[in-house]
């Protein structure tokens, strides 16, 4: 990742098919998740925040007309001038927190589900990414994004 984006959004919801809300910060905690979301867990550590650039959300509503609603797409932080698909196996900051990248995250049948028909196909390979947190912080809308 060349130079450092910046986040654009947060997102959270409080149960799996909960409409997600957005927030201007959130704590991101080690090995367990971010306060609030649905994917909180003390116990698990890999699926602990998700995040998604603008620019691919930009680019499905050019290329395919599917304009998703801001959370829409179900992740956590929404990006700006951040490749995520490189991130895959780096140690990032995220605000106040350190994160490592796990793997890409693909759209599912379920997030098509609460959208529209086509949001599935429009998101291959630039869903976002899946990641760990390493180190605990703080993180808000606005914050930097760089690679470590």
């Amino acid at each position: 990742m060349n130079g450092t984006g910046e986040i654009e959004a947060i997102h959270v919801a409080d149960e799996s098919a909960a409409e997600t809300k957005g927030v201007e910060a959130v704590e991101a905690v080690a090995g367990s998740g971010l306060l609030g979301d649905r994917h909180f867990d003390p116990d698990t550590s890999g699926d602990d925040i998700t995040l998604i650039e603008a620019e691919a959300l930009d680019a499905i509503e050019e290329e395919a007309e599917i304009a998703l609603e801001p959370g829409a797409h179900r992740r956590n932080v929404t990006t700006r001038n951040a490749a995520l698909n490189h991130l895959v196996g780096e140690r990032f900051r995220v605000g106040e927190a350190v994160c490592e990248g796990v793997e890409l995250c693909e759209p599912c049948s379920h997030l098509e589900s609460l959208t529209e028909k086509g949001t599935l196909s429009a998101l291959v390979h630039r869903g976002g990414l899946r990641a760990s947190i390493v180190e605990s912080g703080e993180i808000h809308v606005g914050d930097g994004i760089e690679q470590l």
